[in-house]
């Protein structure tokens, strides 16, 4: 008999639960909400993916409802993609019978892949719609990206299925020389400002070749690729001082994604490598942001290095790093790099002039600028420090010591500062005896030495490292290292301001 009464209880919860009308949905009556009506997809490169974004979508009804149709108006000759909740539709361009429970919502996310002669020849915007329902009831939003034209290097593709390798230290790498016939391009080795490049894997200079760079010119590298100025071979970037702050004149290196949350994202790209044995290496008026390694400079063939007006930003392991090379620099400025902003290693010969090493990665191993003569590794190894010589110049950083000296007995270690501003705060009193930081007293390797006093700069954030009239760095240099004018092409007068930048109104 219980058993009977347990039976008849459940047929009667099946027949209640059948009946329940909560389940049911009505059809969309147009009354959706958006949380924009245009999605900007931001800039892309021609043919290369757009980042993911994010549309949502409310029911702000009491009902449930089914949303007959989501769909992009150009249909499947779209070249937009979406998902919907996560469902793919019929490739990624129509969507049928969408329920949507009533004060809920969902997910629309889109991307592209567009060709520059897909977009208006008189904007470049490639444009579409999402359409949701049809009829009266039809809802829309826009769907809108800036497709920006590219010249396109990368390596070649054989007929058997491999690609083109470059020979690296007894290894290859994904990679190729840049070519001064190329069928397509013409002279790979000139780069202009007529358009941007994308380079896909690192690109080479062979040997005795030279590349250059056209004042204006931008170069945006793909993930793990970069250039390699091989034996030889000579790198000379000829950017100009810009007046605006799109830096027109400049030579800019960065990464292929356009977007504005990409903009400062450290490693999105391999490294500028000057390798053993390039040679009249000169830079100007060059740019290069969120690489791996900045500039790897290594034991090129005794001519010196020539940086002038350079700005190296978010460098994931070193804005520098230089291994028994020779450099000149003038008004350089370095900040934000993982392990330091300038690192002279494994000994070489070294002149920084009205340079600024910021460094504030949010590390507390992080450090500004880095000297030693030695090479790390199981077996370190010693080269001559001949010459590490800064004058002038702004050491500073997030961290309580930027300034960090390694030496190995048996090798020159020779360095000097000279009318420096340097952070060194010795928190924890472990340098107080040691020789080598004695910067009041040590007159052989330090004078007029300002420690430890805030630069006061305009915006560490934004890379902006201009200084005022309150600054400890304001007229404390010394006028005999003077460079006439600073990284923006202001004059110096003397006494000057230590670091790239003479004092001047902040730029807007």
């Amino acid at each position: 008999m219980r058993t009977f009464i347990f039976v008849f209880l459940i047929g009667i919860l099946i027949a209640a639960s059948s009946c329940r009308t909560d389940f049911d949905t009505v059809a969309s009556t147009g009354d959706l909400e958006f949380s924009k009506d245009t999605v900007y997809l931001d800039t892309v490169f021609s043919k290369l993916s757009s980042s993911t974004y994010t549309l949502k979508v409310y029911n702000r009804s009491k009902n449930d409802i089914t949303i007959p149709s989501i769909k992009l108006g150009k249909a499947l000759n779209s070249k937009y993609r979406m998902t919907v909740d996560g469902m793919q539709g019929n490739k990624g361009q129509l969507f049928s019978n969408i329920t949507l429970l009533a004060k809920d919502s969902l997910y629309i996310f889109v991307e592209t892949t567009a060709d520059v002669a897909d977009a208006s020849p008189t904007d470049f915007l490639y444009t579409d719609q999402i359409l949701f329902d049809s009829g009266s009831n039809l809802q829309k939003v826009e769907l809108v990206t800036l497709i920006q034209d590219a010249i396109f290097l990368y390596p070649k593709k054989f007929t058997d299925g491999t690609t083109e390798r470059l020979p690296v230290g007894g290894d290859e790498i994904y990679g190729f020389y840049l070519d001064e016939d190329d069928p397509i391009h013409g002279n790979e080795l000139n780069f202009t400002n007529k358009k941007p490049y994308v380079i896909y894997g690192y690109a080479a200079v062979p040997n005795g070749k030279t590349v250059s760079f056209e004042a204006g010119s931008r170069v945006h590298f793909h993930e793990d690729s970069g250039l390699i100025i091989t034996d030889q071979a000579s790198i000379n970037v000829n950017g100009l001082v810009s007046t605006t702050k799109a830096l027109e004149n400049e030579v800019v290196f960065e990464g292929d994604r356009l977007e504005p949350e990409y903009s400062d994202v450290p490693g999105q790209w391999g490294t500028i490598w000057l390798t053993d044995g390039s040679t009249n290496n000169i830079i100007n008026n060059l740019t290069i942001k969120n690489a791996g390694i900045g500039l790897l400079i290594q034991n090129n063939d005794g001519t010196t290095v020539q940086l002038k007006n350079t700005q190296i930003y978010n460098s994931s392991v070193y804005g520098i790093l230089a291994q028994t090379a020779k450099i000149e620099g003038e008004n350089m400025v370095i900040n934000n790099s993982g392990e330091a902003s300038l690192a002279c290693s494994y000994g070489g010969n070294y002149k920084f002039t009205h340079c600024t090493f910021n460094n504030n990665w949010n590390s507390t191993t992080q450090v500004a600028v880095f000297v030693s003569n030695y090479s790390k590794g199981s077996s370190p190894e010693i080269k001559d420090l001949t010459r590490a010589l800064f004058n002038n110049c702004i050491i500073y950083g997030s961290y309580s010591n930027e300034f960090f000296l390694e030496k190995r007995a048996g090798a020159l270690f020779e360095y000097q500062l000279n009318n420096c501003l340097v952070k060194f705060n010795n928190t924890s009193n472990i340098y107080t005896n040691d020789p080598d930081y004695q910067f009041n007293t040590d007159v052989t390797h330090y004078s007029n030495i300002i420690l430890n006093k805030d630069p006061k700069f305009f915006n560490i954030a934004l890379n902006k490292f201009n200084i005022e009239q309150t600054s400890a760095a304001f007229e404390k240099g010394n006028a005999s290292y003077i460079i006439p004018l600073d990284i923006v092409g202001n004059s110096r007068t003397a006494p000057p301001d230590i670091g790239a930048y003479q004092n001047k109104a902040f730029p807007k």
